[in-house]
Formats: structure tokens, sequence, C-alpha cells
């Protein structure tokens, strides 16, 4: 029995082709060996591998704004001056009763000390200018960029006051705006940026919810500008990336917690 076996990728249908092929010759014995032992056990290898893969590429990936962009989502009330800047699905699948551990598990993430030496890196820098340049002077309430209001506390409608009071972020710079069954957010505010954070759990079908963040941001005149363009090939290369495996250690290990 003679063969080989490769893997080859192709642009296709606005997304990549993954395809496996195996090349070869089965002789005498063998040939009965391989079409009985050998073929349903590689098919069903490839088949399982091939689902893993799809699954991996699906959760903790950049995804396109309009995957997001939805009236369904009441943080569209409360943002429609902002820049929906970046948009990601998260490493957490569960059911409809599962976004309150997905927010747990959020609040207890540190991505400035996690296990990414460029990403802690990254946000030593980042504080290291913030307090030489007073970037994050907690002390100062700057007016949102283009508004009188300091907070978008202001924008919230009736029925989202005084609704996300049990999930704090603030020892990253996030305050707490609102908290729904399937959304949540948060804003921060510094020299640089008016920027919210926006958690929501979005139904995939047939009882299966899935995490979804997206950044909005308000850049403060050019220089903020300028900073957001500096800074987004780190965001999206080191950043994003490391916080995703961060998001998807700390998921799983909480559905193992269940099952003990």
């Amino acid at each position: 029995m003679q063969a080989e076996h490769w893997f080859e990728i192709q642009p296709f249908d606005g997304g990549t082709l993954l395809l496996h092929a195996i090349d070869g010759e089965a002789f005498g014995e063998y040939e009965e060996i391989w079409r009985e032992r050998i073929e349903p056990g590689h098919d069903r290898v490839i088949e399982a591998l091939f689902d893993k893969i799809e699954a991996t590429i699906q959760i903790g990936m950049r995804l396109p704004n309009n995957e997001h962009e939805s009236p369904r989502w009441r943080i569209a009330e409360i943002t429609p001056d902002f820049r929906l800047e970046d948009v990601w699905t998260l490493p957490a699948q569960g059911s409809a009763e599962d976004f309150g551990a997905l927010l747990e598990v959020m609040a207890s993430l540190d991505p400035a000390h996690g296990e990414s030496a460029a990403t802690r890196l990254l946000f030593l820098i980042r504080y290291r200018l913030g307090g030489w340049f007073g970037w994050d002077d907690a002390t100062r309430e700057l007016a949102i960029p283009g508004n009188a209001e300091t907070t978008l506390s202001a924008r919230l409608p009736v029925d989202l006051r005084n609704t996300a009071t049990n999930l704090d972020r603030s020892s990253y710079g996030f305050r707490p705006l609102y908290r729904t069954d399937e959304e949540w957010a948060a804003e921060l505010s510094n020299r640089t940026v008016h920027a919210v954070m926006h958690l929501a759990w979005v139904e995939k079908g047939e009882g299966r919810y899935q995490g979804q963040m997206a950044v909005y941001v308000k850049p403060r005149g050019r220089f903020g500008a300028a900073y957001m363009a500096l800074i987004r090939p780190f965001r999206h290369r080191v950043v994003y990336p490391a916080l995703m495996r961060q998001i998807e250690r700390a998921w799983n290990a909480r559905l193992a917690q269940r099952t003990e």
C-alpha cells in the first residue's frame, strides 16, 4: 500500500475553501483492509478535524461591522453619533440563561496581566504614556466630543437606567451603562477617545447563543483620530487575539466546573 495526502486552501465565494486530498494505491489484501478498516476511520478523523476547524474560526474572530449593526440592539439608541470601530464574535456559547455567565467571565479578565507578553508590553506602554501626559486623569470629566454631556448615562431611556450596577469594570476605566437580557454596555472616557464596549448574546438557532463584542468610539479631535489609527493594527493582531484566548480558557473552565 502506497499513498500520500495533503491539504490545500483556495479562495472561494468571499471566503476560504479547505481541501484534503489523498492519492495512492492498495494492492492485494491491503485493498480490502483499506476499504473496510482504514478508509472509514480516516474519513471520521478528517471530518472531525474539519468540524473543529470550522468551530474554531466561527468564534473568537473579527466580524464585518454590518454583522452587529441592527435595530434590535438598544445601543443603537444611545450611540447614533459614535463610530462602530470593531466587532468580534466571542469564544463563548450557551443557552439564553448563560448571558450572565459571560458577563462574569468578562469582568474577571485582566488583559494587562494576561499570558501574552506582547499584550502586557502594549498595556504597560499605554499606561506609562497615559501617566506622563495625563490622558487618564479620572478627576476631570470630559465632554463627549461634539456634545455638552460628559456621560452617555444622560441618554439612557428610563427603562435602561440603573440596570447595570451589579457589574463593574471601573478598574479598567469602564463605567457600566445598562444591561438587558441580551445586552450590556459600559463607557470609557479619556483624553484620546470616548468609547463604549457593548456585549451581546446573539441567538444562533435551536436554543443556542453566542457572545459578541463591539466597540464604539468618538475620538477627541485630530490627536484622538491619529491615536486610534496608530493602535489599530496592534489591537487587531495582538490585543484582541490574546483577549479571545483568555475568554476561551475562562469560558471552558467555567463549563468544566458545571460538569464536576
